[in-house]
């Protein structure tokens, strides 16, 4: 549903939407902050909710009264949103048009926010409390959970999604930094296996000299290393999909529920330094497939931007099949929006994403939008 939200990134001060309805305010974390505030609004159709996106790095998710901590399915979700701790101005924002008064429930599905109480409700009723107590008693997992650290060029950790099945249980003993432990984890046959070695990050560098690639484009990694993606030109995402589909964001192909990790658009301005970093943690050695879902002037993961992680060389599901099959399916597949928050801008602002803004003039907005996000190619 955030397809019904009328969020656009663009280039311009926060300006109040034109709508004729009422506009709720929804400030969205901040520092040592986790909640929305305030908890739930009453709202009418055509009223405007306003989620203003400050420091760390939060989603606003649709969940349901009984799962809180869980996406909706066919849900809206805004993606993750990271804002540096010295960003005190020109937050970004996500609009959400109100369509009925049935009760609408969100949560933030970074790590265990959910878990700690951030969580949000358009018309809850006498149901609010219910769902805050739902909340703080799911002690799961959300999906696509991960940590968030905000620096001047902020990174934002996640965790990869698995995405197929036929994992055989492994338990081994590893060192980790200095460290022997056993660990049990999920591993693909034929994919590699852990080493006594100390955790390894993993720099892959996108849009290195302008080019539309990862560099390097495949590695192998171990349980417990780090994937660091570093955005250095242009306006790029690292986005989780699947091998079956190179081109389409895991969270829209999976019939499981799975989200997987998209760090968002990443603009960079040209001869910038001031590099966004957007970091994933190993917890296992199935294959991890990720593309660029820029289409602004052409799709980018058709172009052949895709990297794999511990792809099985051995196999038909190589790195070389995965970018055969991106570049051969890529332009009917790929999409530049993000459950309806269509990404584009030149900021290089620490937030790793330009300010929103949201107005019923949205064909206007989002041209005007995607002409200066052209700038950037």
């Amino acid at each position: 549903m955030f397809s019904k939200l009328a969020a656009t990134i663009a280039l311009f001060a926060l300006a109040a939407p034109v709508t004729r309805g009422a506009v709720h305010n929804v400030t969205v974390g901040g520092v040592g902050i986790l909640k929305f505030d305030p908890p739930s609004v009453d709202a009418f159709p055509g009223d405007q909710v306003i989620f203003v996106f400050k420091q760390k790095n939060h989603t606003v998710t649709q969940s349901s009264l009984n799962s809180p901590c869980t996406p909706l399915e066919g849900g809206f979700d805004s993606g993750f949103v990271p804002v540096a701790d010295n960003v005190t101005t020109d937050f970004p924002i996500a609009q959400l048009t109100v369509q009925d008064t049935n009760p609408v429930w969100v949560y933030c599905r970074q790590a265990n926010h959910c878990q700690q109480g951030m969580v949000f409700a358009i018309n809850p009723g006498d149901k609010l409390s219910t769902f805050q107590s739902n909340a703080i008693g799911n002690n799961t997992d959300s999906a696509a959970a991960g940590t968030a650290t905000t620096t001047d060029a902020v990174s934002a950790t996640s965790t990869a999604a698995q995405t197929a099945a036929s994992v055989v249980t492994v338990t081994a003993t590893v060192t980790v930094d200095g460290t022997t432990q056993t660990t049990t984890y999920g591993s693909y046959p034929g994919s590699a296996a852990p080493t006594s070695v100390a955790s390894q990050d993993h720099v892959i560098m996108v849009g290195q000299d302008g080019a539309l690639t990862f560099t390097p484009s495949n590695i192998t990694a171990q349980v417990g290393d780090t994937l660091t993606f570093r955005f250095a030109a242009k306006n790029h995402t690292a986005t989780q999909s699947t091998f079956a589909s190179p081109c389409s964001p895991l969270s829209q192909t999976s019939t499981s529920g799975q989200v997987g990790f998209d760090s968002g658009f990443m603009p960079v301005v040209a001869n910038s330094s001031d590099f966004p970093n957007f970091t994933v943690k190993i917890n296992d050695t199935a294959p991890i497939w990720v593309f660029c879902k820029q289409t602004n002037p052409a799709s980018h993961c058709a172009a052949g931007m895709v990297f794999s992680a511990n792809a099985i060389e051995s196999g038909p599901n190589n790195f070389a099949a995965f970018k055969a099959k991106a570049m051969s399916t890529g332009s009917s597949n790929s999409t530049s929006t993000v459950s309806g928050v269509t990404p584009s801008g030149t900021s290089n602002k620490a937030n790793g994403a330009s300010r929103a803004l949201g107005r019923d003039a949205g064909i206007l907005v989002a041209a005007f939008a995607a002409l200066l996000g052209g700038l950037l190619l």
